[in-house]
């Protein structure tokens, strides 16, 4: 789309990827992945990965401490052996985990002409792919610095998580030069109570599969609160046209 058409948007539909678009989640997956491939001590690897998410789900990750545990197989490895491996890595763990429904949901909002994105903490490497499988252009997630051609093992600039996903979002409008305010109306679809601080920011949160935490917030502000791997569970569905 050109610049001079950056003012046509009226609509602005975002979307978490992991647990959301996905059955599953790609950080946790991608970490499975090495481990399989023998890139990381199985154990060690295992046993971290698990305590990460675990931590995660509850609320309290600490969001770089994991960075520097999840972005050092990048750090230590050629560009042409990642590449490769996440090759493999879209087409045996992603794939999979690709729900139809929101697919189509994503489908729709490109073809109505919305402003569309995918909006997660999951680092830019993992994630571009994915959201290419979705046809969606615009990725805010998290970024990773880049020295002489090799990832260096930290992110670039603030992590994409929690608060910080809202931050990552007006920057990334800001080089838009749009606003979240601008549009007339806006959804995100997540999972994750941590996510509450985007959902609030929008005209239209919309819980997908939630977590505990998050179905407890959605069911006590009335937001809809709707699945993409079963039936709905409550009229949320008439939210996703």
């Amino acid at each position: 789309m050109s610049a001079g058409a950056v003012h046509t948007w009226r609509r602005l539909s975002l979307f978490d990827l992991d647990n959301t678009l996905l059955g599953g989640d790609s950080d946790y997956g991608w970490a499975q992945f090495l481990i399989e491939q023998g890139a990381v001590d199985a154990d060690d690897y295992e046993r971290r990965n698990a305590a990460f998410f675990a931590d995660y789900k509850a609320g309290r990750l600490d969001i770089h401490g994991f960075l520097e545990f999840q972005l050092k197989p990048l750090a230590e490895n050629e560009a042409e052996r990642l590449f490769a491996w996440r090759e493999r890595f879209i087409a045996e763990k992603i794939l999979p985990m690709v729900l139809p429904a929101g697919r189509r949901l994503v489908e729709t909002r490109i073809q109505t002409g919305d402003l569309v994105a995918v909006v997660t903490a999951t680092n830019s490497f993992i994630t571009r792919p994915i959201a290419e499988l979705y046809g969606v252009r615009h990725l805010v997630a998290t970024e990773l610095e880049i020295v002489g051609g090799r990832f260096t093992g930290r992110p670039r600039g603030p992590p994409c998580f929690q608060a910080g996903k809202l931050v990552c979002l007006d920057a990334w409008l800001a080089g838009l030069g749009r606003k979240l305010p601008d549009f007339e109306e806006s959804w995100f679809y997540s999972d994750s109570h941590n996510d509450l601080p985007l959902l609030r920011a929008v005209t239209h949160p919309v819980a997908i599969d939630p977590d505990p935490l998050l179905a407890a917030e959605a069911t006590a502000r009335g937001w809809p609160i709707a699945s993409w791997r079963g039936s709905s569970t409550n009229s949320a569905d008439r939210s996703t046209v």
